[in-house]
């Protein structure tokens, strides 16, 4: 069989193909989406209309993989106020001032006052406490309702009208899993944390499905530039489907996804039926459009997503042991955050779902969470039986030692987010002295449950945090700052080798996904899923991994970025 693409290494002091099995090879050729030779034999299957594609200065690597990100909504939040990397207060209101001067009277659903002021992706450390103050919005925009979500999407902060539309005040009681944050008096002064953000949604027109349609094209083309071809999108509801039926119903959708719903606390038996019959509805489309020849990516719903907890840094990530306060707010301290879920109805919940067959990928932050997802994982084999599940804990911030073990007795797949494992400001203003010196230390295991045995899997949560795979790989294997040669290491001993790293983000991500015998490693047989690198991965130092850019993405073969 001739060649449709076949990438060569003529020189291997200036480039390299990392194969992700440990057998090295100097040239892959592809046809019809898969991988048929290697080495000599991929030489080989040169014909006339072969493509031929030279590895020099740079790698080639099986394609990224991410297990845990948000594609639609990343690319959608793109299209409001963009307050991602904001480095300072100053800096979101000033972006803020911008966006209102461009966008007028709002349109869309709403006009004028009674349109809403969306914006997306504030760090929460740039504000006290991770607590922002309606008077400050009020200062730039006071005639509209403004709502801006932190880049962790656990808070939203607001100005007084938006505070007034929603009918927020010292009256209001916190909702269930939510808080809403006071002055002594009982004044809401513009923070909700949690599910208090539920309070504003009756108010906020929707998206509408032409803007989300848009959102995803901005997310997959961001994906693929970085060199991700597959992604668990990690937390949909039924009512986004017509929007990736959209997309892929035009041949757009460059990356294969599979959706994931999320799981309402209250409510969760009436959902097992609908997700069934929306998982059916998936599964159809996907055989149609290939039935009709259309092109593009995969679209599956095979999961579903539980919150077990909030976060550290807001104070609501579940913990065994109380937070300590913080050093400028003595009231900071003495809860053990939000756990979403009782331990029974978790475990029974997971049950119901994993008997309808789905995964399962549980959000766990806090030390009590993470043992409260794999408690759940042991109830539900222990009553549904033997099957190959891959349960999977989402983040796995902050592991008890005790806890460490258990994650290859239970099967579970630990997915860590990577680029979050640093000494940055969010972790030493916010993060360690809310857990203290010890607890500290228990944070982003990877590299312990990696000699563990357990299966370990990367992902990004964009668009909390950047999307960008090999960002995250530098980080795991420097524990560092981006960029710094020498500054703070997190918890050294967590450190991995960058063929764990990159292993992470590739093969491990498709063991998550239940498809390591077709992706994640180049090798006869797999899916011709590959990326170009502008830089060799195998030899750049550990502190410049995370600028490497991609020149070149493959998806079964066909070309989804670059040249």
């Amino acid at each position: 069989m001739t060649a449709d693409l076949l990438v060569v290494l003529d020189d291997p002091a200036h480039g390299s193909i990392w194969t992700g099995t440990g057998r090295p090879t100097d040239a892959v050729a592809v046809a019809d989406g898969r991988i048929v030779a290697l080495g000599f034999e991929a030489r080989e299957r040169r014909g006339p209309r072969t493509e031929v594609v030279e590895v020099s200065d740079g790698s080639l690597l099986p394609a990224f993989r991410d297990g845990h990100a948000h594609p639609l909504n990343g690319g959608a939040e793109s299209l409001d106020c963009d307050l991602v990397d904001s480095p300072d207060v100053d800096e979101v209101l000033r972006r803020l001032a911008a966006f209102v001067a461009a966008d007028g009277a709002g349109g869309g659903a709403t006009s004028g006052v009674d349109a809403w002021v969306l914006g997306w992706g504030y760090p929460p450390e740039v504000l006290p406490g991770g607590v922002g103050r309606a008077s400050t919005l009020d200062a730039v925009v006071g005639d509209r309702p403004v709502a801006l979500w932190s880049s962790d999407h656990h808070m939203v902060w607001c100005n007084s009208r938006a505070l007034a539309v929603a009918g927020i005040t010292a009256a209001t009681d916190d909702p269930p899993r939510g808080t809403i944050v006071r002055d002594a008096d009982g004044t809401p002064v513009g923070t909700l944390l949690e599910e208090a953000e539920h309070l504003l949604e009756a108010h906020i027109p929707p998206r509408g499905i032409d803007k989300e349609a848009r959102g995803l094209r901005v997310g997959l083309d961001r994906m693929t530039s970085a060199g991700i071809v597959w992604a668990q999108d990690a937390w949909i509801t039924l009512p986004l489907l017509p929007a990736f039926s959209r997309v892929a119903d035009a041949g757009d959708l460059t990356v294969d996804l599979d959706l994931a719903p999320k799981v309402e606390v209250d409510g969760w038996r009436d959902q097992v039926e609908a997700f069934v019959e929306a998982r059916r509805e998936v599964a159809d489309a996907t055989v149609r459009r290939t039935a009709n020849g259309v092109p593009g990516g995969r679209l599956s719903l095979t999961t579903v997503k539980l919150f077990v907890d909030g976060v550290i840094e807001g104070g609501t990530g579940a913990l065994l042991e109380p937070y300590c306060a913080l050093a400028h707010d003595a009231g900071s301290g003495g809860g053990h955050g939000i756990a979403n879920w009782e331990p029974g109805e978790l475990a029974e919940a997971c049950a119901a779902f994993d008997a309808a067959g789905f995964q399962l990928h549980l959000h766990a932050i806090g030390d009590r969470a993470v043992r409260d997802a794999l408690d759940a994982f042991g109830h539900v084999a222990e009553v549904n039986g033997d099957r190959d599940r891959r349960p999977v804990t989402a983040h796995t911030h902050l592991v008890h030692p005790d806890d460490r073990a258990r994650f290859r007795s239970l099967g579970a797949v630990a997915n860590f987010e990577p680029l979050w494992a640093q000494p940055n400001e969010i972790m030493v203003d916010l993060t360690e002295p809310r857990l203290g010196a010890e607890r500290a230390g228990w944070q982003y295991p990877i590299g312990s449950l990696l000699r563990s045995g357990a299966h370990v899997s990367f992902g990004s949560d964009w668009p909390v945090s950047s999307l960008v795979p090999l960002e995250g790989i530098g980080v795991a294997v420097t524990r560092r700052v981006p960029g710094e040669t020498d500054g703070q290491v997190l918890h050294p001993s967590e450190r991995i080798t960058r063929d764990e790293a990159l292993g992470a983000y590739t093969a491990g991500v498709a063991y998550q996904a239940g498809d390591e015998h077709e992706a994640g490693i180049i090798a006869v047989g797999s899916r011709a899923d590959l990326v170009l690198t502008g830089a060799d991965v195998t030899r750049v130092p550990d502190d410049v991994l995370g600028q490497i850019p991609v020149r070149r993405t493959w998806r079964s073969g066909s070309t989804v970025s670059g040249d």
